[in-house]
């Protein structure tokens, strides 16, 4: 049986390998980051169109997360609570990556990425409801750290896919009959079969602890049906803590700028070092190499910043921690655009590496520190909303101002994400809430 203050306290190597299945997730992710505007970009999208066209990830985000993550906190099943919604999640995921390269037309890109995005969903929110719900509360930093290291890891290794191809002799402008280059059909498949084996690994080797009586009562006597399960997502809203609160503010600028700045990164370094806007020259594909040079590059960046995050956020609270790493963040892609050096891409990849692996860690370390335990997956899941609606109104605004305000100019794009993050940056400072320990919010005791 489970209780509050039973769980054991698992070993880093444990920790390691209950968080593996995040590698295969987020390897996924970083192909989606990587390969998906191009890849619309082949098939004949406009770069104006690439918001809307990438609309898949905030909707199913949106829709998905928070009922997934109500529905898994009522479930008691043989499997556990979790891990149903983890190993459907890991089937779809590898059946978008499978097909996602074979794209005849963007309407199949477009649907297998919602595929894709639907599998990513369904397996995110109870991932992180996992960590709270196997760990101590003095552990949970290194646990969402964790994550966010493997968020590092398994990114790089997405990114790096294609030019390691190219380095070992492969073709970058052989292509199919679409236009789509044969590099990203292995990457996708390899991430196919990554994205489903991690997940299983994880969920063998560290399964769920058993539900205590008194929780298998809880869960028996609550409401079930898609009914019972929305009203206890608006209750969740209503009754949501303070911290939180202040974090969708924070969420509002950092997800809007993160989003902007995957989407068209690749476009401003065509501009800016290799003098192109043509999606089927030489010189784009080898933006789309150099972005994923860079970006495996700020990932592994992150994986160790992650790590060495964690002594930081005990010592001096995850909300001043992640303020700083955001202004870091800020500055880096404030100084991309100017760049005309293929090299000196990498100074400011520092500076979004260390943003990025706080941004994976640190805000759930202070949502984890101030939501109530058995509400854990609907409130991650509605903490997804706030990453997912800044995207959403990505999609809503940016076409409309691309050309008349960024001047059709992708470099305008990445300046206007620097200025949001010091923004985030400001929002999340505020949040200095306390815990019934008499801690900061993301503080823990020695």
């Amino acid at each position: 049986m489970r209780f509050p203050d039973s769980k054991p306290h698992l070993s880093l190597p444990r920790i390691l390998e209950m968080n593996l299945g995040f590698l295969g997730l987020q390897f996924s992710f970083g192909l989606q980051l990587g390969n998906m505007a191009p890849i619309y970009s082949y098939l004949g999208a406009s770069e104006a169109a690439l918001p809307i066209l990438n609309l898949a990830g905030p909707i199913t985000g949106l829709l998905v997360q928070p009922l997934i993550g109500a529905m898994s906190d009522r479930t008691d099943s043989r499997w556990g609570r979790r891990t149903p919604y983890f190993l459907c999640g890991a089937v779809l995921c590898a059946i978008g990556l499978f097909f996602m390269p074979l794209s005849s037309s963007l309407l199949m890109a477009v649907s297998m990425l919602w595929i894709l995005d639907a599998g990513n969903n369904i397996t995110m929110e109870p991932y992180r409801a996992y960590v709270s719900d196997r760990l101590n509360a003095n552990q949970h930093q290194v646990g969402f750290l964790t994550q966010s290291a493997f968020t590092g890891l398994a990114q790089m290794l997405a990114f790096l896919i294609p030019s390691l191809l190219v380095w070992a002799g492969m073709n970058q402008d052989w292509v199919d009959a679409h236009n789509i280059p044969y590099t990203a059909r292995i990457a996708f498949m390899v991430g196919a079969v990554l994205s489903f084996t991690t997940i299983l690994w994880s969920i063998r080797r560290v399964p769920e602890l058993p539900l205590s009586l008194a929780e298998r009562a809880r869960i028996a006597a609550e409401p079930k049906g898609v009914v019972a399960t929305l009203t206890e997502i608006v209750s969740a809203i209503r009754d949501m803590p303070m911290a939180m609160r202040k974090l969708a503010v924070m969420s509002l600028f950092q997800w809007y700028a993160m989003a902007a700045y995957w989407a068209y990164v690749i476009y401003a370094i065509g501009r800016s070092v290799y003098g192109t806007d043509a999606p089927t020259s030489t010189g784009f594909h080898s933006a789309v190499l150099t972005n994923g040079e860079m970006a495996a590059f700020y990932n592994a960046v992150a994986f160790v910043a992650a790590f060495a995050m964690v002594p930081l956020a005990k010592r001096f609270g995850a909300a001043g921690l992640h303020a700083a790493c955001l202004v870091l963040a800020g500055a880096g892609m404030l100084w991309l655009p100017h760049i005309t050096e293929k090299w000196m891409l990498f100074l400011p990849a520092i500076g979004v590496g260390i943003g990025w692996a706080s941004i994976m860690g640190n805000p759930y370390v202070i949502l984890a520190g101030s939501i109530p335990p058995h509400r854990t997956g609907v409130y991650m899941g509605i903490f997804n909303m706030m990453i997912v609606i800044p995207m959403l109104l990505l999609a809503a605004t940016l076409p409309f101002y691309y050309q008349p305000m960024m001047n059709g100019d992708p470099r305008h794009v990445l300046t206007l994400c620097g200025l949001l993050m010091m923004a985030a940056a400001v929002a999340v400072w505020s949040v200095r809430e306390r815990n019934t320990g008499g801690l900061p919010v993301g503080a823990t005791q020695a």
